[in-house]
């Protein structure tokens, strides 16, 4: 049981006939948002990795010069019978000859491959990659058809490629490593004072929509230097919770470690002598809790305890027992010495406990809480709604008389102890692009004296200067308000949707099976069989509901399918149809 008493503080890509839709990637411009387009690559790379050696040797050897003896120039192997389109990672079942003879050279695709024979699968994975991602770009740019926009793609490509500050010409990039990922600190380390942040390391600067890159590098280079911005404002009270316990481990003044008894091990005096102390932080901070219990589960070999130093000595912990086999952990005791408190400690342990059960591969905690400890949970984003199946945790934690039991999902992309930082910054380039925009358009009008001569109100649009700041008039719609007679118009405008021509790619959700990686590039999938239940089940008690279900159908296929497929100008059509038979209903103005 935790006790806080020491912490205060759809979706078509596919039609009836079950084809698979066309290469992600593959023509993905306008209609295709940058989150898609990188999960469409994600989708592809682990298709490609998961083909037998052969073919990846067949993808390299594309890329490859000839090895053969004579001196060869051929500069990569080309099949004689190339395919009229792009090849597919997902259709490709032909058996590959190392043996097969190239179109250019007449050499074999062994005589290509041979530097990649004793390559590991790892190494030959990342190059594969890399082959990808080269591919993907080069389609991007060639097909667009506004020369500006191509100019911008090589300026940036060869900016990347020439720059010494490129993550390319690193080390670790040479040897192989693979960046970007979150060090998780276990038993006994801690982070040096002087070793970087994760994500300043490994993020970089990038386009963003219209926004020059030199206006982004000057606003990062305010951002980031400590002289542009004021000391004070790092402990204001805006500041994140743990805003002070980051500083402080940062300078080296306090750390985290993660320890617990042992059987099999030689004792350690330094370790014991932890234990001791948050044995004395818990049973003085949660006087209700019996000291032997708390005694027996912190030197219990089955639990472990994220420790918090000052000085030398233990200032505050959480105790936990990890469940692998059921996919959770159970919080037992959290709690920060008095004098200690109200620093932002106890939100930075959570954080610290939360990346060590990630590196585990745990993503749920349980915990018992009892009333004083309800409002610290839900501060670290627990709550009462518990994703773990009640079968996975009955039988293995108590049940705590007078207690609440709450879950905490995590998510093993965020570096939760740099989280707050990530969010500040982003926070900081936004705010100083809104001013450089309000700087280039602000102009002081007269204000409104109308009211004073008794009007009561006016037009939107007549506000002086309310049209130079971008808005425009949104189309008004009649809102039904009698139920029935919404449910009667939504039903035959749903009616005539689904029995348009084009409305056969939109009818079923997407399957698994006809669409490899569709819901990891739709989060949010809809269909109009999921429309005509929710309308049968009146869910939709105002038109906006109903019109942005019909949207997302029309836009989760434009984010999935290149322009030039069936699928997106199915979409096109049934959405013109879609919006002719609202304005007739009189639910949008024409």
């Amino acid at each position: 049981m935790a006790d806080s008493a020491g912490i205060q503080q759809g979706s078509p890509a596919v039609g009836a006939a079950g084809s698979v839709p066309a290469a992600p990637g593959a023509g993905g411009t306008e209609g295709s948002g940058a989150a898609g387009g990188s999960a469409r690559i994600a989708v592809k790379k682990a298709q490609l990795r998961s083909s037998p050696r052969p073919k990846k040797l067949e993808k390299l050897g594309v890329y490859s010069s000839c090895k053969a003896e004579g001196a060869c120039k051929c500069n990569g192997w080309k099949s004689q019978n190339p395919p009229p389109t792009p090849p597919r990672t997902d259709q490709q079942s032909h058996t590959v000859n190392l043996q097969e003879p190239c179109r250019s050279c007449s050499h074999t695709l062994g005589d290509h491959v041979t530097h990649l024979e004793n390559v590991s699968e790892e190494e030959m994975n990342r190059l594969l990659g890399i082959v990808l991602d080269v591919e993907y770009l080069y389609t991007c740019v060639h097909k667009e058809e506004d020369a500006d926009t191509k100019q911008v793609y090589f300026s940036l490509f060869k900016e990347e490629v020439y720059s010494h500050s490129s993550p390319i010409w690193s080390q670790d990039f040479l040897a192989g490593a693979s960046g970007g990922q979150i060090p998780i600190h276990t038993v006994g380390e801690k982070r040096k004072p002087s070793e970087p942040l994760p994500h300043e390391e490994n993020k970089r600067p990038r386009v963003v929509g219209d926004i020059p890159m030199d206006l982004i590098n000057e606003v990062m280079a305010t951002i980031t230097d400590p002289a542009a911005i004021p000391e004070t404002s790092l402990l204001s009270a805006h500041s994140a919770r743990d805003e002070a316990a980051r500083l402080e481990e940062r300078r080296g003044v306090i750390e985290f470690h993660v320890i617990g008894n042992s059987l099999n091990q030689k004792p350690n005096k330094r370790i014991l002598m932890w234990l001791v102390g948050l044995q004395n932080v818990f049973s003085h901070q949660l006087p209700r809790m019996p000291k032997e219990y708390i005694t027996r589960l912190v030197f219990d070999p089955k639990h472990k305890t994220l420790s918090l130093i000052k000085d030398g000595r233990v200032i505050g912990g959480i105790c936990f027992r990890m469940f692998p086999s059921q996919g959770f952990t159970e919080i037992v005791f959290c709690a920060v010495t008095s004098n200690e408190q109200v620093k932002g400690y106890g939100t930075h342990l959570m954080n610290h406990l939360k990346e060590y059960h990630i590196k585990h591969e745990i993503l749920n905690f349980l915990t018992y809480a009892d009333e004083y400890a309800i409002g610290y949970f839900k501060k670290q984003g627990f709550s009462k709604d518990i994703k773990v199946p009640k079968a996975k945790y009955v039988g293995y934690i108590k049940d705590y008389e007078g207690a609440t039991l709450m879950g905490c999902e995590l998510n093993p992309s965020i570096p939760y102890t740099e989280f707050s930082v990530i969010i500040k910054k982003q926070k900081e380039i936004i705010k100083k692009l809104i001013e450089r925009k309000q700087a280039q358009i602000r102009k002081v009008y007269p204000g409104l004296s109308c009211f004073k001569e008794g009007v009561r109100q006016i037009p939107i649009e007549s506000i002086p200067g309310i049209r130079e700041t971008g808005w425009k008039p949104v189309g008004k719609g009649k809102e039904l308000k009698d139920p029935d007679q919404l449910y009667s118009t939504l039903k035959t405008i749903l009616q005539h949707v689904k029995s348009h021509q084009n409305a056969w790619p939109f009818m079923e959700p997407v399957k698994k099976t006809e669409a490899p990686g569709y819901y990891q590039v739709i989060r949010f999938p809809m269909d109009l069989k999921t429309m005509s239940e929710r309308l049968k089940s009146r869910y939709y008690t105002t038109r906006k509901l109903f019109m942005a279900d019909m949207q997302r159908i029309f836009t989760n296929c434009r984010e999935y399918n290149p322009p030039e497929s069936e699928y997106y100008k199915c979409a096109n059509l049934l959405e013109k149809f879609f919006y002719t038979k609202i304005k007739e209903a009189g639910l949008i103005e024409k």
